[in-house]
């Protein structure tokens, strides 16, 4: 069975100071398939060294986001022009937020966060891109985050019933939030349509250092015929080039 596809969040690892240049290049030579998460005049330099613009944004902000209702007409604009730029660039993942609860419960925020969605499902569909909603830990990076349990994520997805509305499933986020992977992983994969990786506890490296046992995950996520990108997001701790390196060894099982 074939490995997967491997991104590099560049936010990760231009804040460590790689050069933009010299992290697409590495990543390249390393084997990296793209790169994500990635500033747009950087997006033909990418596309310069044969990678994937793995995955953008697609709406403004984490934490005011489609769980408000007065936010839909603002992200669907948002939305539906950066899903003509993903068809341009060959993006496959816009990257949507629910926002933060506030006060909202649970079922008025599935509800609302699902018709936000349902907008511009039909044009993700047509344009072969997905909205990805990503999964985020309330716990210790983001409180008050609403979609923070994959049961509330899924939840949205089978209601907007749309089979370009999926998950963004951060292995690290739901790791210090639920746990219990690659069960997870087994039962729910139909609804992930994008994975990211870090060490836990820290968000660094993937090493002996961190809890998860990732040649085990990533052979989960491969069982299930996921086609998509495994996206690198952690911090790391010594040299940047040096533990992409390791990451993608790590995460390149057979």
């Amino acid at each position: 069975m074939s490995q997967l596809k491997q991104s590099v969040s560049w936010w990760c690892f231009v804040r460590a100071g790689v050069e933009p240049e010299k992290l697409v290049r590495a990543s390249a030579e390393i084997g990296y398939a793209g790169i994500e998460l990635v500033a747009e005049e950087h997006w033909p330099l990418i596309k310069d060294h044969g990678l994937t613009i793995a995955a953008i944004a697609g709406h403004q902000s984490l934490t005011d986001g489609l769980n408000r209702r007065d936010n839909h007409d603002r992200i669907e604009k948002e939305l539906r022009d950066n899903l003509g730029k993903a068809v341009k660039w060959g993006i496959p993942n816009l990257i949507c937020f629910s926002g933060n609860r506030q006060g909202l419960s649970d079922q008025e925020g599935i509800e609302i966060t699902a018709d936000g969605l349902e907008r511009v499902a039909k044009e993700a569909e047509q344009a072969g891109v997905n909205l990805v909603l990503e999964l985020l830990n309330s716990k210790v990076d983001h409180q008050d985050y609403q979609c923070d349990h994959t049961s509330w994520g899924v939840a949205v997805c089978e209601r907007v019933n749309s089979p370009r509305v999926q998950l963004l499933y951060d292995i690290y986020h739901m790791q210090i939030m639920e746990g219990d992977l690659i069960r997870t992983i087994g039962q729910q994969h139909a609804h992930f349509g994008h994975y990211h990786t870090a060490g836990n506890p820290g968000r660094h490296d993937l090493d002996q250092t961190q809890e998860l046992n990732y040649p085990a995950i990533i052979r989960a996520i491969r069982d299930t015929g996921y086609q998509g990108f495994v996206g690198q997001e952690f911090i790391p701790q010594g040299e940047p080039l040096a533990a992409l390196r390791v990451a993608f060894e790590v995460c390149d099982v057979q």
